[in-house]
C-alpha cells in the first residue's frame, strides 16, 4: 500500500533540449533514493513568458520531443512518471498546459490540461494574462495507480478548492499541484494552500515547484513539497534551483484522515445565499451546487 514519491525542483530555461537533460538527471537520482513515483513540475519543457519564443520552440504533443524522452526514461526507470505539465502547441493558436501520467512500462496512463488560467494583476506591477496565450482545460482527471486514484491538476487550479473536493468525493487518495508559482505569491500562500487541500480532502499533496530566476527573467518560488493527510509536511525543497525530494506515501493514512475527520462524508448540499432588499438573508429553494 505504500511507496515512495519524488518532486523534481527544476530551475527550467528556455532551451527545451537543456531541460530534458536536467529532468533526466533528476529523476534517475530520484530512482537511486527508491522513488517508484517521480513528478516534474509546471512548464517542465520551457519556462519562457514570450508568446511569439514559446510559440516557436514547441511542438504539438504528437511531435513533442520531451514527452517521448519522458516516456523513454518511465521505461529506463520503471518508475511511474508524472510529467506536471508540458507546454504544447493545441488549436486556434492556443498552447495547451497539459500533464501526463507515464506508466513504468512508457505507455500514458492519463492526461490533464489546466483547467484555470493565471489573469492577475499583482502589486508592484507584475501582470500575468494566461488566457492570451492558453487553452483552458475542461474536465477533472482521476488517474489510477495500484494503491488507488490521484488526482492531477495544476499551479492556479490550487486556489480553487472545490476541484480537489470533486477529486477526493470521487476517491482520490492523493492529489498533485506542480507549479510554477511566482515568487510573490508563493512567498504569501503556497505552503497554507498545500497544506489546506490536504487538510480539508483528507489527501497527500504532492507538488513539484520550479525554482529561481529563470533565463526569460521571471522568478518561481521553489519550495517543492509533500503533505499527508493529517497536513504535516513531510517533505519541502528549498527556494531556489535544483533539488529532489522524497517521501512515504501510504493510501491507508488518507483513509484515516477521512475517518477522523470524516468531512467527505458530512458534506451536504445547501441552498445559495439571496439577499432581500432589506439586505436580510433569506432561504432559496434547495439547489443542488456542483462540485465539479
Amino acid at each position: 500500500m505504500s511507496f515512495l514519491a519524488a518532486c523534481l525542483q527544476m530551475n527550467a530555461s528556455n532551451v527545451v533540449a537543456d531541460n530534458i537533460a536536467a529532468m533526466q538527471r533528476l529523476a534517475r537520482q530520484a530512482a537511486d533514493k527508491g522513488a517508484s513515483f517521480v513528478q516534474t513540475p509546471e512548464m517542465s519543457n520551457i519556462v519562457e513568458r514570450s508568446r511569439d519564443k514559446l510559440a516557436a520552440a514547441i511542438c504539438a504533443e504528437e511531435d513533442d520531443p520531451t514527452l517521448t524522452a519522458c516516456r523513454k526514461l518511465a521505461a529506463e526507470l520503471g518508475v511511474t512518471l508524472h510529467i506536471g505539465s508540458l507546454a504544447l502547441k493545441a488549436g486556434g493558436g492556443k498552447i495547451a498546459n497539459r500533464a501526463f501520467l507515464i506508466a513504468p512500462d512508457g505507455e500514458i496512463l492519463a492526461r490533464y490540461d489546466k483547467i484555470h488560467l493565471f489573469d492577475v494583476d499583482l502589486p508592484g506591477g507584475e501582470s500575468w494574462r494566461e488566457s492570451n496565450t492558453y487553452a483552458a482545460g475542461e474536465a477533472a482527471v482521476l488517474a489510477d495507480l495500484p494503491e488507488g486514484p490521484i488526482g492531477l491538476t495544476i499551479c492556479y487550479d490550487v486556489r480553487f478548492p472545490h476541484l480537489y473536493r470533486a477529486l477526493a468525493k470521487a476517491g482520490a487518495f492523493m492529489l498533485t499541484a506542480p507549479a510554477a508559482f511566482t515568487r510573490q505569491s508563493g512567498a504569501a500562500h503556497w505552503h497554507v494552500l498545500q497544506r489546506a487541500r490536504a487538510i480539508e480532502n483528507g489527501a497527500y499533496m504532492v507538488s513539484a515547484a520550479q525554482a529561481g530566476r529563470h533565463a526569460d527573467g521571471r522568478e518561481t518560488y521553489g519550495h517543492s513539497i509533500i503533505v499527508a493527510p493529517w497536513g504535516e509536511v513531510l517533505a519541502e525543497a528549498p527556494g531556489e534551483g535544483e533539488a529532489v525530494i522524497v517521501a512515504e506515501i501510504d493510501a491507508r493514512n488518507s483513509a484515516e484522515a477521512r475517518s477522523r475527520i470524516p468531512s467527505l462524508a458530512n458534506e451536504r448540499d445547501f441552498a445559495p445565499p439571496e439577499h432581500s432588499k432589506a439586505g436580510r438573508l433569506q432561504a432559496a429553494e434547495p439547489t443542488r451546487l456542483r462540485t465539479a
